[in-house]
């Protein structure tokens, strides 16, 4: 079976099939259009996306009457940031904005993935975070450039 577009989404969908196979992927993952996966009940599935769109967590790749087949994103290993001030969420932007490293935001939450460098960096300055395994929805998106 291949893929070529997605169908919708578990946490949108109006009406869903009574059995569901699961393909678990990393969060990396999800930016590659063209991939082979398996599910968890061993069917091998190719995707080759159309839209240049990434993937997400609940996304439904095939449905039915009866069956369908939807992305579950696995955890990852992340430190999750709760600056107390506007002074602190700035300082910890700029820095990380140099490395040029990808964040997310949740509430009142940054999500990085985990470095020893960034962690060391937090205790430095003294901001509240800690290390934490997380589903998350999207991606971490490296945005690419460079210093001239």
């Amino acid at each position: 079976m291949i893929i070529e577009r997605i169908v919708g989404n578990i946490e949108t969908a109006e009406k869903l099939a009574p059995h569901r196979e699961r393909v678990y992927m990393e969060s990396s993952d999800l930016v590659k259009r063209i991939q082979r996966v398996t599910t968890d009940h061993g069917k091998e599935i190719g995707i080759r996306l159309k839209d240049a769109k990434d993937l997400q967590d609940g996304d439904i790749l095939y449905q039915d009457e009866k069956n369908m087949i939807v992305i579950s994103v696995l955890a990852d290993d992340l430190l999750v940031i709760s600056p107390t001030s506007l002074q602190q969420m700035g300082e910890i932007a700029h820095q990380l904005g140099n490395r040029h490293l990808p964040a997310q935001f949740e509430g009142g939450e940054m999500l990085v993935q985990y470095d020893y460098l960034v962690e060391d960096l937090l205790q430095q300055l003294s901001i509240p975070h800690r290390r934490e395994e997380r589903k998350v929805r999207q991606a971490f998106r490296h945005i690419g450039h460079k210093h001239d």
